[in-house]
């Protein structure tokens, strides 16, 4: 009687052999979307800010003279506050730069929204640029 052979249970050399399995697990990878988010989330300077206002074609040249004037006047009163001038206060800033920057949201969001999420999301590193007196004159 002849015995048929039958394959062996060996493994495949074509296969790739499985990866060895370390002691401490390997970190996951950002995709590259995800990196993306959080480039995209990093807030917006000053300067960049004045010249996308200035690019963005959401909001009309007298308005745009408009804001300015305004900003001029609200960086006034932050630099009267810096020198030590009261008031304005901190306190009192804070509503004139919540209305000033709904403003301006409300401008951009239907033809700009990208600026409109830039600058919602920089709401409070703008703030804390304003309110700390080192910031303030470092950007200004």
């Amino acid at each position: 009687m002849s015995q048929a052979t039958s394959p062996s249970p060996a493994k495949d050399s074509r296969a790739p052999a499985p990866p060895a399995k370390s002691a401490t697990p390997a970190a996951p990878k950002a995709p590259p979307a995800a990196a993306a988010a959080v480039a995209a989330a990093a807030p917006i300077d000053l300067k960049s800010l004045e010249q996308k206002l200035k690019d963005s074609k959401a909001i009309g040249v007298m308005t745009k003279l408009s804001l300015k004037n305004q900003v001029d006047d609200l960086v006034a009163q932050f630099r009267a506050f810096h020198s030590g001038r009261q008031p304005p206060t901190l306190l009192q800033l804070r509503q004139p730069y919540e209305l000033l920057l709904m403003k301006v949201l409300s401008l951009v969001q239907d033809q700009d929204p990208n600026l409109a999420k830039h600058l919602h999301d920089s709401r409070d590193y703008i703030w804390g640029v304003l309110a700390d007196r080192n910031k303030f004159l470092a950007n200004l």
